[in-house]
């Protein structure tokens, strides 16, 4: 059979006569076995349509045309604006927005007080979406204004914001919405709305009138009653305003665009098992060295394969075969596209390599050591539920490093104070005598850390114990604005309770050779509306991953008790 001429006109407009024809009687032969001519196949090659949607090719002309128009009536189906992507996880979303976000109608985000004084930035953070602010909410935000707390700060970093935006805008102007980008936040295309006129929605009879809640839940209803085919929703930090707000038919959500991660499980573990076969695919063309590296020689290997992509400098490697051959733990210390620098570890779990007399008693915590007394490494993050050892890990480092080797002058530890910021004037005595409540943890792990000869005798016993002391400074976290640490060993304990902005505004106090070393448990948060996902410690152990003077672990076993490990599954 010939092949068909090239058509020269567009699909949806071709004649019948450009299509192949094959004759009934004279079936095709292919490869030995007769087989019909499939002229649909033709069509679908030549049109992007489906075969059961075009016309027969022995219909006439006038039959074609009408798929021209379904074409362009499909392309005019299509709704103007983009649709939003949903990036979080749609069972936190309310079904107005779900709704929204399927047909790209843009919506009116209506925020609470609690919104704005958690996250002064979340103004600009509902990309191409309005956003409207109550009366009411500009009355709770000027008197939470005054004081010293996170809070207050926040709710005057609104307040400035606000003046910003409406400072050269006039009152008519105002009722038109105003460009949330002009100040230069290129994400926020949407505008601001005040309410500029008492609404009035009716609320069911018995709430309280004169409540902030009900009458932000009033204005939500009385702009669903304006707007009827405008998807209006509220935000809130508050979960019994939400609620409220579901009770009555209102659609309301939280506030998770301050989230780093949706799922915790998704978070950044430090460690990578290698495949079994990792060996047969990235040992071609292996280079192997050695060299002295702070007084410690060390192997390195220079490996190229697929999975090195997937791999972050600073993270942990190990290979564990169950064949009986040795295992592998290593350090990924460079990366160039498929080519990285693998360096062995320092095993710390054996007695002579014993930091401050603490072995580790399991793979992660010796993997923890290694980031701990590594001089090149300025910032660790090690996260674990209790009893993984943490603070005692952290504490024998820190002692070694400032007593023993002398790399820093002091260690100074920190932790937060729940509620934080709040004044601890209330304790009697200094600083660190106010502070003493909350090192409870700290001490005890001195306790195990402090065990000296016992052919020292009690006077040496006290010796070694007011040295150490000497060399270890409680702070606290209220006055650590402003401040610059030099050669310091600086613990923060329990910064999973801390704010992205405040785990900021510590870390940016290290000086030159200071080492900074954030400890938490993402599953005991103690703080109001922070949860896993917007905790200060998840924010920079997502941001500094793959930094290369940085490293993170996570601890996954317990190693306090036989009893504690069993209480922590059974309970």
């Amino acid at each position: 059979m010939p092949l068909p001429k090239m058509p020269t006109k567009p699909a949806a407009l071709l004649s019948p006569k450009d299509y192949p024809k094959a004759d009934k009687s004279k079936p095709l032969k292919q490869g030995g076995t007769e087989v019909k001519a499939a002229p649909a196949r033709k069509i679908e090659a030549i049109t992007p349509s489906k075969p059961s949607q075009l016309p027969n090719i022995v219909a006439p002309a006038a039959k074609i045309a009408p798929v021209a128009k379904l074409a362009s009536s499909v392309v005019a189906a299509k709704p103007t604006a983009k649709p939003v992507a949903v990036k979080h996880d749609n069972r936190v979303k309310s079904g107005t927005s779900r709704a929204a976000d399927k047909s790209g109608v843009t919506k009116l985000f209506v925020l609470d007080t609690n919104v704005l004084m958690h996250d002064p930035t979340s103004l600009f953070r509902f990309e191409e979406h309005d956003v409207y602010l109550p009366m009411i909410t500009l009355e709770e935000l000027d008197d939470h204004k005054k004081g010293m707390s996170e809070v207050a700060r926040n709710a005057r970093q609104v307040s400035r914001s606000l003046d910003a935006l409406v400072g050269d805008i006039d009152h008519h102007e105002i009722e038109k919405g105003i460009p949330l980008a002009k100040l230069g936040n290129k994400d926020a295309k949407g505008h601001l709305y005040f309410q500029t006129k008492l609404q009035g929605g009716a609320l069911p009879q018995g709430l309280p009138q004169g409540k902030a809640d009900n009458q932000i839940l009033a204005v939500v209803r009385a702009l669903e009653a304006e707007s009827p085919g405008r998807p209006v929703v509220l935000v809130s930090k508050d979960i019994n305003m939400r609620i409220k707000a579901r009770a009555l038919g209102l659609p309301a959500e939280d506030y998770f665009n301050d989230h780093v991660l949706e799922d915790s499980d998704l978070l950044y573990t430090g460690i990578v098992q290698l495949p079994d076969d990792f060996w047969n695919k990235h040992g071609k063309g292996i280079e192997t060295w050695q060299e002295n590296r702070n007084g410690l020689s060390t192997t390195f290997y220079r490996i190229t394969g697929p999975i090195i992509p997937s791999l972050l400098v600073n993270q942990f490697v190990y290979l564990e075969p169950k064949n009986g051959e040795a295992s592998f733990y290593g350090h990924v210390r460079q990366i160039n596209g498929k080519t990285a620098v693998l360096q062995t570890l320092r095993d710390y779990g054996h007695a002579k390599h014993s930091v401050w007399g603490v072995t580790s008693r399991n793979r992660e915590q010796n993997f923890a050591l290694n980031l701990l007394m590594d001089p090149e490494c300025d910032f660790v993050t090690l996260l674990g539920q209790a009893g993984t050892g943490k603070t005692l890990l952290a504490l024998a480092a820190g002692l070694a490093q400032v007593l023993e080797t002398k790399t820093y002058n002091e260690i100074i530890v920190t932790r937060v104070t729940v509620p934080v910021g709040e004044d601890i004037g209330f304790l009697p005595g200094t600083e660190e005598e106010k502070m003493s409540p909350w090192m409870g943890a700290f001490d005890d792990n001195l306790e195990v850390l402090n065990k000296s000869d016992n052919d020292a005798g009690d006077w040496g016993r006290a010796a070694t114990q007011d040295l150490i002391r000497s060399k270890i400074k409680i702070k606290s976290l209220n006055f650590m604005r402003g401040r610059t640490f030099v050669n310091k060993f600086l613990i923060i304990d329990e910064a999973q309770n801390l704010t992205p902005k405040q785990v900021k505004t510590l870390v940016t106090r290290a000086g030159p050779g200071t080492k900074i070393i954030c400890l938490g448990n993402i599953a005991q948060i103690d703080t109001p509306y922070l949860t896993e996902g917007s905790s200060g410690l998840t924010y920079v152990v997502d941001r500094f991953k793959g930094w290369a003077h940085s490293g993170h672990v996570t601890l996954a076993r317990g190693e306090r008790s036989r009893l504690a490990d069993h209480a922590s599954e059974i309970l």
